[in-house]
This record gives structure tokens, C-alpha cells and sequence, in this order.
């Protein structure tokens, strides 16, 4: 079984993108990371601030109470940044779907906060008076054992997540790292193989005799040239004016470049130069000869490696085209004939002589043979030149005239 390059590059192509996907998730997940390590971090720091609220200096109470607003007024900052950095959590948030849960116990954090701070105010103002301190400490104590147990459990739960999402990612991995592990010695062994069948193509003397082929597409070019240099070397194939094919090559050359078609759309035209014939010799042989070789020339001119150009007959040429689209196949046979409609030849005796030439264009269908096809667009062109020069009909033109 042989491979298409074509295919390969086109698989290829798909791959890298996914590779590009991974490494940009995995920077996504990296940053999600740093998220955790900052939610929990934040936490900490939270309990690092509850902690000094509950050891203020109380001789100075004026100062106590400044220090005390001031870091009260922080760990709501506190929890603000817990919000905010939910939001970009995307795993949390769409995959652990805990968004409730997370802010069902921020709302708690919060109050438990404002019920810490009231009762180490109350525990501040009234610390000069034993009896009531004794009471506010109590309630201190209360508080602080309440918001360091939520906080704890927010720890406890930031590690139970970050353990999910770890599983997740560990499979993912597991899974990421085959997948790309069988693809890239996948894709070594295919390019390998398409080098070797490069360095195949390349040798000269092609001293791998018993080498086989890999992909289609050089085992395409390969036939091709080994039928190029059948016709080069044997005359019968070749028009011996214009050194182009003759029907024989034609026929051997277009089977040679079918397997490089692929999808394109294939086009058979026939031309004849116009006023120019057998039965009506206007110019001298030499003459005649290098206006066919002329005529030739500019054709050879558009021809792309997968067409086949020959001279069938004494003034008429067969152009297989090859494309992607029926469009640009008949928009390039127009661009051919406009170019020998602008060749001008002197001729002496004659003066300048101004070339044209009338076509037959037919779309190839896959099922019909080439010689169906130019039998075809024969028949338009014996239609074409009926109604003037220097023009090329296809089927449609005689479908509009009711044909």
C-alpha cells in the first residue's frame, strides 16, 4: 500500500495544531496552578492577620485600635481577592462546577470575619475594665477558634480540589503522552520514507534498482519520468516539426500524469489554427513549419507538469489541462488562444502574417476514456469554425444555440 505525501502534510499540519493546543493548555493549567498557590496563600495570610488582631499592645489602646482597623479592613481585602480570583479559575468553574460551594463558604468567612472583628473591638475598648474583658475575651476567643476552623477547612477543601484536578490532568497526560509518543515516531517513519524516496528521485544512475516506492506521488513522478525518457528516446512518440508529442505520446504522457490529477478537474481541447490546412498551403513548407513550431512554443508556455500538450494533425493541437476548478480550466484555454492571437510572424513575400487559432473545450469526465473526450471536442470544433475564427466554443455554447 502506497502513501499520499499530500495526505501525510495534510495530517501533519492537524498535528502540530494539536501540539500547539497542549502547550497552550498546559501554560492555561500552569497559571490555574499559581491560582491555588495564591488562594492558599491568601488564606494563610489571613490567619497570619487574625493571629496579630488577637496580640495588639493594649497599654496604648488609641494605637491598639489603629492597628486594629487597619488590619480588619484587610481581611475583607482578603476575601475580596478570593473573588477575584475565582473568576479566572476556568477548571473550578467548569469542571469541578464548585462555584456555589466556594462561595457559600467566602459568605461564611465574611461574617465570622465581621463577628471576629466586633468582638476583638469590644475585647480592645473594654480591656481596662477587668470584669468586662474577661468577658469580651471569652467571646474573642470564641470568634478566633470559629474563623480559624473555616479557614482551615477552605485550606482542607482548596487541597481536595487541587487533588481533582490533578487525577484529571494525570490521565489527561497519561493519555497526551502516547498519543504524541506513537504519532511522532509515526510521522519520522512516514518522512524518513518520503526522504528516501526523494534521494530515490534524485539519483541519476538509480542504483537502488530493487527500491520501493513509498508514496504515491513519487511513485507518479517516477513512472513519468520513465516514460519521459521512452518518448525522449524513442521518435515515434515525438511530432518530429514541433518536438512536442504526437497522439502516441499523448496517450503515453497523459497516462503517465494521471495519478498526479488527485481531485482536479481535467479539460480536452482541440485547436486549429485557422486559414491553415492541408487542402489551403498559403506559405512554403519552411514557412508553415515555424509557425507550427511557434504556435507550439506558446502553448508549451502554459503548460503546467501535470498537462500533456501534442499536434494530432497537420494543424491542430490537443491541450490536456488539469485544475482545480472547470472555471479556470476553460479561463486558461482562453489565456492560451489570446497568446497566439498576439503572435505575429513575417514571412518574406508575405509580409506579417497574423495567427489565430479556433477550439474545441470539453470537460473530462472520470468515467470517459481520452479519446471519447477529444473525439467530443472535435465535434464542438467542427461546430466553432462554422461561425467565425479566433474563438473557443464549448458544450454550453451549443446548448444556447439549441445544439
Amino acid at each position: 500500500m502506497k502513501y499520499s505525501i499530500k495526505r501525510i502534510f495534510e495530517h501533519l499540519k492537524f498535528y502540530l495544531l494539536f501540539i500547539f493546543f497542549l502547550a497552550s493548555l498546559a501554560v492555561l493549567l500552569t497559571f490555574e496552578e499559581q491560582l491555588s498557590f495564591d488562594k492558599i496563600n491568601n488564606l494563610n495570610n489571613q490567619k497570619k492577620i487574625i493571629q496579630t488582631l488577637t496580640r495588639l499592645d493594649t497599654d496604648d489602646i488609641e494605637l491598639a485600635l489603629i492597628q486594629f482597623n487597619g488590619k480588619s479592613t484587610q481581611l475583607h481585602q482578603e476575601i475580596d481577592k478570593l473573588k477575584m480570583l475565582y473568576k479566572y479559575n476556568i477548571t473550578d468553574r467548569y469542571i469541578l462546577r464548585n462555584e456555589k460551594e466556594y462561595f457559600d463558604d467566602l459568605q461564611k468567612l465574611s461574617v465570622l470575619t465581621d463577628k471576629f472583628n466586633n468582638a476583638a473591638h469590644t475585647y480592645y475598648v473594654g480591656s481596662k475594665n477587668k470584669k468586662l474583658a474577661k468577658k469580651a475575651k471569652a467571646e474573642l476567643d470564641k470568634s478566633l477558634n470559629e474563623i480559624i476552623q473555616q479557614i482551615d477547612t477552605m485550606l482542607f477543601k482548596s487541597l481536595t480540589y487541587n487533588q481533582q484536578k490533578f487525577d484529571i490532568v494525570k490521565i489527561l497526560v497519561i493519555i497526551t503522552f502516547f498519543l504524541i509518543l506513537f504519532a511522532t515516531f509515526w510521522y519520522r517513519k512516514m518522512l524518513t520514507a518520503i526522504l528516501q524516496d526523494i534521494e530515490y528521485l534524485f539519483q541519476v544512475d538509480k542504483t537502488k534498482s530493487d527500491y520501493e516506492i513509498f508514496s504515491l506521488e513519487a511513485d507518479a513522478i517516477a513512472l513519468r519520468m520513465n516514460r519521459k525518457t521512452v518518448v525522449q528516446n524513442n521518435p515515434t512518440m515525438l511530432d518530429p516539426v514541433t518536438e512536442i508529442n504526437n497522439y502516441k505520446g499523448l496517450v503515453n504522457s497523459y497516462g503517465a500524469k494521471k495519478g498526479l490529477k488527485d481531485s482536479n478537474f481535467t479539460a480536452v481541447s482541440i485547436l486549429e489554427v485557422d486559414n491553415f490546412s492541408k487542402s489551403n498551403r498559403a506559405f512554403t513548407q519552411e514557412i508553415t513549419q515555424a509557425i507550427l513550431r511557434k504556435v507550439a512554443y506558446t502553448i508549451s508556455l502554459h503548460e503546467q507538469p501535470i498537462d500533456v500538450i501534442a499536434r494530432t494533425d497537420y494543424n491542430q493541437f490537443t491541450v490536456v489541462l488539469s485544475r482545480s476548478s472547470k472555471e479556470q480550466l476553460f479561463k486558461d484555454m482562453e489565456i492560451i488562444r489570446e497568446s497566439i492571437s498576439e503572435l505575429k510572424f513575417n514571412a518574406p513575400g508575405h509580409g506579417p502574417i497574423h495567427i489565430t487559432v479556433t477550439g474545441g473545450f470539453v470537460i473530462k469526465p472520470n468515467n470517459t476514456s481520452l479519446e471519447e473526450a477529444i473525439k467530443q471536442a472535435k465535434e464542438i470544433l467542427e461546430y466553432a469554425k462554422t461561425t467565425g475564427n479566433n474563438r473557443i466554443f464549448q458544450l454550453r455554447d451549443l446548448a444556447q444555440r439549441g445544439i
